[in-house]
């Protein structure tokens, strides 16, 4: 695994090995829902990338978000990533050759447009004008949480008016042009975009999440491909940011049969490629992994004892106010709070 530049990531081979893709067989979105997939429930045997990343952050986070349900304020860096996503994914509609930089750019405000008709309560990052058709509104927003340059929380960060309105789309900006500069979207016709995946383990635990690209070479030699809107992580923090990817190639493996041949984060806030080549070992291992976490949530929901987790990341975090590492009183536990996995097979039997 290895941290790269946006130079190197595009002069080594290993990034253009799988570029041209064939179609993915349609086996693996079986037994997933047609509809958007909602949060985790707490009485199925389902877990995200998202949610098992809450966990391992804090305890106490997960439950304000699993069990609480407790809204989230929007935040300009998370709204924008969803943009750039937006983005992105309906870039590879067009046909090779027109995949530009200045097209992409272009994309940017009608996707902006297009969040804000579903989701109106993101007006309220910006005091929005009547150039932009005179939406109004605001308060919290549901989100997730990424792994590895992304957000945990909204925190205080906000913004508001035209002219942050203007910068704020320039970022975005900013974002595609390191995009281009680590891939040419010319030379990729993914398989999948934004592809949902879902097992069922032996243990009877699920595992579900949403893809951003697959790319599947002639041989059938799968590249799994994410977009992270933050800055790489530093030395030593690789394997954090990676724990999402493998969760994907476990899922894959899982269904198909055959390990992915590679995993890549593209970071566009620093411009960097973190890749990694996953075997067989290693995805037994994140199985194991998944399933000890499981067990530490359906202890924590049994106990009730969903402690906090203290950390840089606080800082970032909207629930300060109801955590007692600063003072707070989390609220009642909903009256219904039905213990997880009950029928899983018991450790050591897998």
């Amino acid at each position: 695994m290895r941290t790269q530049t946006a130079e190197a990531a595009r002069t080594d081979p290993v990034s253009t090995d799988v570029a041209k893709a064939e179609p993915v067989p349609t086996e693996v979105t079986a037994g997933a829902p047609s509809a958007p997939l909602i949060p985790l429930q707490v009485s199925g045997n389902s877990l995200s990338p998202s949610r098992a990343g809450d966990f391992m952050t804090c305890p106490l986070l997960y439950r304000f978000r699993v069990i609480d349900r407790l809204p989230q304020r929007p935040t300009p860096a998370a709204t924008r990533g969803t943009v750039v996503h937006s983005v992105l994914e309906r870039l590879f509609d067009l046909p090779s050759g027109e995949r530009t930089l200045a097209t992409a750019a272009a994309m940017v405000e009608p996707e902006w447009q297009r969040l804000l008709e579903a989701e109106p309560e993101l007006a309220g990052l910006f005091a929005v004008d009547e150039a932009l058709d005179g939406v109004a509104g605001g308060g919290a927003a549901g989100g997730g949480g990424e792994i590895g340059g992304g957000e945990i929380g909204g925190g205080a960060e906000q913004a508001g008016g035209p002219d942050e309105l203007a910068e704020w789309l320039a970022s975005a900006h900013g974002l595609l042009e390191r995009y281009f500069v680590l891939e040419d979207p010319n030379r990729l016709e993914p398989a999948e975009r934004e592809l949902r995946v879902e097992t069922v383990l032996d243990s009877g635990l699920t595992l579900r999440g949403i893809v951003d690209r697959l790319d599947v070479a002639p041989s059938g030699e799968v590249r799994v491909v994410d977009y992270k809107t933050g800055k790489a992580p530093g030395p030593g923090f690789e394997a954090r940011a990676m724990f999402q990817m493998r969760f994907y190639a476990l899922i894959l493996w899982r269904l198909h049969g055959r390990v992915p041949r590679l995993l890549q984060l593209l970071y566009l806030g620093s411009g960097e490629v973190l890749r990694y080549t996953p075997d067989e070992a290693d995805l037994r291992a994140t199985e194991r992994k998944l399933l000890a976490l499981w067990r530490a949530i359906q202890r924590a929901t049994e106990t009730g004892d969903w402690r906090p987790s203290p950390s840089r990341l606080c800082d970032w975090c909207d629930y300060q106010a109801l955590c007692p590492a600063f003072g707070g009183t989390p609220p009642p536990l909903p009256a219904s709070s039905p213990i997880p996995g009950r029928s899983l097979t018991p450790e050591g039997s897998s």
